[in-house]
């Protein structure tokens, strides 16, 4: 795989771009408006018409914008793959840098595919028993009127469940014993 920067992924992907039937030409239009109005500008408009130029064969148009955006850096080529990604997401997909990308070779990428599964293996149950304890703590508070009391057994879940959750929670729930314990 080439290097990690956008330069090296554009060398790596220009002669997949370049073959033919892979972009259409309003594709390109769209990636070059896109290019020449973001700020800071990459394609100047003198640049964007040339480049833009029904006259040229596409496949030489999008190799010499290719290469232009080579020459102007490594944020140029970052911009012209935001815009692929934009205007020709099936393209980008099938890229043949992302591929290298989703295959991963070196342990710190190894790791870092561990991590999003390590984050993520919580699943649906786990999310059904966090919805249940907030839908029953909003049902009790629903349900409980001026004329049902709380003991003092009921204070004390409210307030030891209080500590569980964010300041927001907390003072809500700490309002509520409040005004619960003006009342009695």
């Amino acid at each position: 795989m080439a290097g990690n920067s956008y330069h090296d992924r554009l060398q790596e992907d220009a002669p997949y771009l370049t073959s033919n039937g892979k972009l259409s030409e309003r594709a390109v239009d769209k990636i070059i408006l896109q290019l020449n109005r973001v700020y800071p500008q990459i394609i100047y408009n003198k640049d964007a018409e040339k480049f833009r130029n029904p006259k040229t064969p596409l496949r030489k148009r999008l190799s010499d914008l290719l290469t232009y955006l080579q020459n102007k850096g490594d944020l140029a080529c970052q911009e012209f793959y935001r815009a692929l990604r934009n205007n020709a997401e099936s393209v980008y997909a099938t890229l043949p840098s992302r591929n290298n990308l989703s295959n991963p070779s070196s342990p710190v990428e190894i790791i870092r595919s561990q991590e999003k599964i390590i984050l993520n293996d919580r699943g649906p149950v786990f999310f059904l028993a966090c919805f249940s304890v907030a839908a029953g703590l909003a049902f009790l508070m629903y349900c409980n009127t001026s004329e049902l009391k709380p003991t003092s057994a009921s204070k004390k879940v409210f307030g030891f469940s209080a500590l569980g959750f964010g300041r927001h929670i907390k003072n809500i729930l700490i309002s509520y014993l409040e005004e619960v314990s003006v009342d009695n």
